[in-house]
């Protein structure tokens, strides 16, 4: 409810407490807003989970997604095995996409206060929207392609070498669907309530760790420090990221 998009609703910050039983919960510190920087982090961490309602009881199914933008719309697409009767689903009631995957303990060590207590930062995005199926043969197999040369472009040569009567089989076992983004709502939990000296000691301290969710959150964190200096989005992270594989996204 928060993104820059002719098509997508919005409402203010004003209006989030009105609203917090239709919202995912963000202080107003922690919301983001620019769609680039959303939609970079969807495409980042593309493996996310569908939620939609069978007769109230809420289902879900994980799945790698793609992310387009299309007409200025949010899209969406991805396939379900046809086993899974979820896809039956798709069209009947309203979808929500999750997107969310690195996170990391923040200790109290990091503070400047003994009266403190830890907590977890992390980033997440809640996308809503409509789903349709894509039941032809010819789109799902546009589809299939298209995941195959976003996860593996390697792959894509062998792929092509395989027997067309192979290919169709393996079509026929998914069904492929999109959703059109209606309402996208992006939280950011980076320590923003914390002093600078506070940040950076977090920073460091994640930096450090074996843990690739936490170096990663620190990457973020250096991100947030470097667009508070009006540095775009992509020059802020080019600086802020530390290693080529945060780099190569651009």
């Amino acid at each position: 409810m928060f993104l820059v998009s002719n098509n997508i609703k919005t409402f203010s910050t004003k209006k989030i407490k009105k609203f917090n039983k239709l919202t995912m919960y963000i202080p107003k510190t922690n919301i983001e807003t620019n769609r680039d920087e959303i939609v970079a982090f969807m495409k980042r961490f593309s493996f996310a989970t569908i939620i939609t309602t069978v007769d109230n009881y809420p289902l879900a199914t994980h799945l790698p997604f793609l992310i387009k933008i299309i007409d200025n719309n949010v899209v969406l697409t991805s396939h379900f095995a046809k086993a899974n009767d979820h896809w039956k689903q798709i069209e009947n009631s309203k979808a929500l996409v999750i997107f969310s995957e690195p996170h990391a303990y923040i200790s109290t060590k990091n503070y400047s206060k003994e009266l403190e207590v830890p907590t977890w930062n992390y980033i997440s995005v809640h996308a809503y929207g409509e789903g349709r199926l894509i039941p032809e043969e010819k789109e799902a197999f546009e589809l299939l392609e298209a995941t195959i040369d976003n996860y593996e472009e390697d792959y894509r040569k062998q792929w092509d070498n395989f027997p067309m009567e192979y290919k169709l089989r393996k079509i026929k076992g998914i069904m492929a669907f999109e959703v059109k983004i209606t309402d996208l709502q992006a939280k950011k939990k980076l320590s923003q309530n914390k002093s600078e000296k506070e940040k950076d000691k977090i920073i460091d301290t994640l930096s450090e760790s074996d843990d690739t969710n936490e170096t990663i959150i620190a990457d973020y964190m250096r991100l947030e420090k470097r667009k508070a200096k009006n540095l775009t989005f992509a020059e802020a992270w080019k600086v802020a990221s530390r290693n080529s594989l945060i780099n190569n996204i651009w």
